[in-house]
């Protein structure tokens, strides 16, 4: 909250204004008396209409939440990166102007990360933290006023730094670093800049917890991604080592052809990719993946046929969302009767992209299609959920996927990525920074 001047200050700074007032209606009013009377009133209720505009604390604290959303747009690109030298260094140089504060310092639970300010070359980042004040922050985690070098614990050698406001910054309850404001003198800390060094510890603290959710996230992405890299089905493993086996006495040019393409098939899906993949090579994977079911089970059983457009083809999408769909229709949609038949399609709807993976298999019950991508069941559905929350972690919550289905009809898996001219850009972002 914005300290209010005490009334010694307040007689003062009347006193120096009715002196300025009565100077300026003497000069201007060359001592004519009712002009004179006429203009003192004037300045004067200049004066205290400008006196209140100034000092109103409604309007002080406007101004001050005025600073702080602008600081928190401001230091959010970088404290989204979490903790580094490279955030730290950036929001320091920020934040220093922001306040009365001669230095400002940002450490980690043992490192100096960031430092703007008075005496820089002391406080070099990267040096571990030593000042006793920062240590007992990281311990206990509350907030210090120190008003003495010694308190703060400096070395020995002299500093013009002889105060400080020590404000811990705490994720998932322990404190991660500290944000640190000193000042030449301890006549600089009142309660504004008290208020100030902790909404701004409490806004960086918010920011840090922020990365670590999307680290989290990401995380969870990633270990979701190896579970589905995990998750290759021996069955098709051995079935399709089989196949190339029997083909090596039947067929071998074909069998040496399929023997590269499972080379580089599976080198492909150990390698995997935290990033994002053009559609182009997702479709290549699923290509080469049902290469080896065709050899299977012959062309008379199975067929797929796709209509990918040209401008689709170099959107980025995960890795592993076409395959694992047109694996499961391969595995659970063969009519022991009649051929089975998939379709692979990309379209933008409003211009949203959707892909469609469609089949005229068996078919799913109601009840299995609402089973199917339940974050609960353990066993059905895996590879499903799996592409559905990646797409939603990655791409929002209007991505992800549908499934619909009609028992002896088919089912149709529909894809909804996002928007085209979005993912065209992520592509190009890609290109730039390469």
């Amino acid at each position: 909250m914005k300290q209010r001047p005490s009334g010694l200050k307040l007689v003062l700074s009347g006193a120096i204004a009715l002196i300025i007032i009565v100077t300026l209606a003497v000069v201007l009013t060359d001592g004519h008396p009712v002009i004179f009377v006429l203009c003192l009133a004037a300045l004067f209720l200049l004066f205290v209409f400008s006196f209140r505009y100034f000092i109103d604390p409604d309007r002080l604290r406007a101004r001050q939440s005025e600073r702080t959303l602008r600081l928190a747009a401001n230091t959010l690109p970088f404290m989204r990166q979490g903790l580094t030298e490279d955030s730290a260094q950036a929001v320091c140089k920020l934040l220093l102007p922001a306040t009365l504060a001669n230095a400002v310092a940002i450490t980690s639970r043992e490192f100096i990360m960031g430092f703007a300010g008075a005496e820089k070359e002391s406080h070099k980042v990267g040096s571990p933290v030593m000042t006793k004040a920062t240590l007992a922050t990281l311990k206990d985690g509350e907030m210090r006023v120190i008003t003495s070098q010694e308190d703060i614990g400096f070395p020995k050698t002299y500093s013009s730094l002889q105060a400080a406001i020590v404000v811990p910054l705490t994720v998932h309850e322990e404190p991660a670093g500290v944000l640190k404001f000193y000042y030449r003198s301890a006549k600089k800390i009142d309660e504004t800049q008290k208020a100030m060094a902790q909404g701004l510890g409490a806004l960086l603290e918010m920011q840090l917890q922020l990365a670590d959710l999307e680290y989290q996230r990401e995380l969870a992405t990633q270990m979701r991604l190896k579970a589905l890299q995990a998750q290759i089905n021996p069955h098709f493993l051995f079935n399709t080592i089989n196949t190339i086996a029997a083909l090596t006495r039947t067929d071998p040019k074909q069998a040496r052809v399929l023997l590269r393409e499972f080379a580089v098939f599976y080198r492909r899906t150990l390698e995997g990719s935290l990033d994002l993949i053009t559609l182009e090579q997702e479709y290549l994977q699923t290509l080469r993946y049902f290469g080896f079911e065709v050899a299977r089970f012959g062309a008379e059983r199975i067929s797929i046929d796709w209509d990918i457009p040209s401008e689709f083809r170099h959107i980025m999408v995960p890795a592993f969302v076409l395959q694992p769909l047109v694996e499961n229709a391969v595995a659970h949609a063969l009519h022991a009767e009649r051929p089975l038949h998939i379709s692979v399609r990309a379209a933008s709807v409003d211009g949203i992209v959707k892909i469609t993976v469609a089949d005229d298999g068996v078919g799913i019950s109601a009840t299995e299609q609402q089973q199917m991508l339940d974050p609960n069941r353990e066993h059905a559905g895996i590879a499903l959920r799996n592409v559905d929350e990646r797409l939603r972690s990655l791409f929002g919550a209007g991505a992800g996927l549908e499934v619909q289905s009609k028992l002896g009809e088919g089912t149709t898996v529909i894809l909804t990525l996002g928007l085209f001219n979005k993912l065209r850009t992520v592509e190009n972002d890609k290109s730039d920074n390469s």
